[in-house]
């Protein structure tokens, strides 16, 4: 999947069931291959993610779907859950 960097920075990411994960703030380069590799997330739902930083980083394999919003597989465990059990 081919994108330009500019036009992820602000988009909002969903997942492919639509729940609401976060916004990104910036993209991780892999210079090596010249491509991305992760996106910065902020803003991200605390009800997904039990962190205490501002942000995640997700890895762009996740990603199926770049257009008005980011797409990614839907997380088929919660992070808190996980942290829990």
């Amino acid at each position: 999947m081919n994108a330009e960097i500019t036009s992820l920075l602000d988009q909002d990411v969903y997942t492919q069931k639509g729940v609401f994960v976060g916004r990104v703030d910036d993209a991780v380069l892999d210079p090596e291959k010249c491509t991305i590799s992760g996106l910065a997330l902020g803003d991200v739902n605390k009800e997904i993610f039990d962190i205490k930083s501002k942000g995640i980083i997700i890895p762009y394999r996740w990603v199926t779907a770049v257009g008005d919003i980011v797409i990614i597989r839907h997380l088929t465990r919660n992070a808190k859950e996980h942290k829990d059990g």
